[in-house]
């Protein structure tokens, strides 16, 4: 099973840039294009959040045109950016979609791997939170198919990254969710977005990634006192790969086009 995680695109209403720089909308059209191009294509594609950047039915509007092109089934939670009713609107008529409250719901039909989409954020803030009704939830879900290789998707990762102007707006009492993924030695991965950079750490037993934004990347600056920066750099996804006894293995793919291919390797 081949599973295409695309992140944090941020789509505007048409003619609008991202921060007044970048032109969100075309580069996640490229990204879907590219996604659509591989060979093998994906089986599913996540989009794990900041769909776009302030939660407007324009913008989602925008969104849904750009996602007609995209050839593969999706899968989709809301970031701090969505507005959740609006993302609700949006995506009505989804077999996953649920129809009040969080976010959260499961997907094992896909292929071989089983999806559980947990929604963190909280409506108004840009922090998320891990709240112990959403433990009780994850753990009941994850119980009832013990022996299923499950991936676990989610926006705000529950870490401190080092970047001190990301790490207020991470999702809180990660406690809660280490305890549980502990519980359940199925969870083959935590995918996350928010950051806009790939990272990944061990948590709850398991192995946590943050995909990379499809629009801008967050500086890497580790100094307490740095200020908030981005740059547009090459955009990237992730590709994670389930093979039936081999297990899953995550590959960082760049957006783009590029010099090659080249007869050697």
């Amino acid at each position: 099973m081949l599973i295409a995680q695309l992140s944090d695109p941020h789509v505007h209403p048409e003619g609008v840039l991202y921060q007044g720089v970048v032109d969100s909308n075309a580069q996640f059209a490229t990204a879907i294009a590219q996604v659509n191009a591989l060979d093998p294509r994906p089986d599913l594609v996540l989009l794990t959040g900041d769909l776009v950047d302030h939660g407007q039915e324009d913008e989602y509007t925008t969104l849904l045109r750009l996602l007609e092109a995209l050839h593969i089934p999706v899968l989709a939670i809301p970031g701090n950016h969505d507005e959740r009713e609006a993302f609700r609107r949006a995506f009505a008529g989804q077999p996953w979609l649920p129809a009040g409250g969080p976010i959260d719901y499961v997907v094992g039909d896909r292929g071989a791997l089983r999806v559980v989409a947990l929604d963190v954020t909280l409506p108004g803030h840009h922090h998320g939170v891990m709240s112990e009704a959403a433990a009780v939830w994850l753990d009941d879900v994850l119980s009832a198919e013990p022996e299923r290789p499950t991936i676990v998707m989610m926006h705000q990762p529950p870490f401190a990254t080092g970047i001190p102007y990301m790490d207020p707006y991470d999702c809180r009492e990660g406690h809660r969710l280490a305890a549980v993924i502990e519980r359940h030695p199925q969870v083959e991965r935590i995918l996350c977005g928010h950051v806009h950079r790939l990272m990944q750490m061990r948590f709850g037993g398991t192995l946590l990634c943050t995909a990379p934004s499809t629009t801008t990347t967050i500086a890497l600056q580790l100094r307490p006192d740095a200020r908030p920066a981005s740059y547009i750099e090459p955009p990237g996804m992730l590709l994670h790969h389930w093979q039936e006894g081999r297990g899953l293995v995550s590959h960082f793919v760049p957006i783009g086009t590029f010099p090659g291919p080249f007869p050697f390797a």
